[in-house]
């Protein structure tokens, strides 16, 4: 039997942010927010083990676009609306859509930490998830050591369900980390 898939917003709006679908030619402003965020991303992230050139960044960001088109990966890069400038990408993973459930992922670029921003997006795509998207389970993980990183989902309401201890390798494939799950149902 088909599974229904709902009608995907390719932009969201919030008070301050634009949440859009990745395009073609994005490339090159979401390489500088890499670039300027590397230290900060290199030991949650696994795309940010080496700086990738804009050409790297690029190709992933093409294929992030037909992904979203497919509607089988939804990330969103996130703009301010006041400035232009890059934020962010965030999105939902891991869909599976004859549940339906899914995972919210995300990252900041650090010259936009800690203003809000990142709560504000990851507001915005919980409501899409569970109100428009009628999703039954909705997923934040994270290391549970990236405290930044888990302050979001804790913010929001999300239950931590659990610590998955020696859950997978760090990025740098030199530790077993543990992995925390939170979650929202409907």
């Amino acid at each position: 039997m088909a599974v229904a898939i709902p009608e995907i917003p390719m932009k969201i709006e919030t008070e301050r942010l634009v949440l859009r679908m990745p395009k073609p030619g994005d490339g090159a402003v979401i390489n500088s927010a890499i670039r300027a965020s590397i230290n900060e991303l290199k030991p949650w992230l696994p795309f940010a083990q080496t700086t990738p050139t804009v050409e790297e960044t690029e190709i992933n960001t093409l294929e992030a676009h037909l992904l979203f088109l497919k509607k089988e990966n939804l990330r969103y890069v996130i703009f301010s609306k006041e400035t232009g400038e890059f934020i962010g990408s965030t999105g939902f993973h891991s869909i599976e859509w004859d549940i339906p459930k899914m995972e919210i992922g995300y990252w900041i670029n650090t010259e936009a930490s800690g203003f809000g921003y990142m709560s504000e997006a990851i507001s915005a795509l919980t409501d899409l998830a569970l109100n428009g998207f009628g999703c039954k389970r909705l997923e934040i993980r994270c290391d549970a050591e990236n405290y930044k990183s888990r302050a979001i989902p804790e913010k929001l309401g999300f239950v931590l369900e659990g610590v998955l201890h020696n859950d997978e390798l760090s990025v740098d494939g030199k530790n077993l980390t543990d992995t925390c799950i939170y979650a929202k149902f409907s």
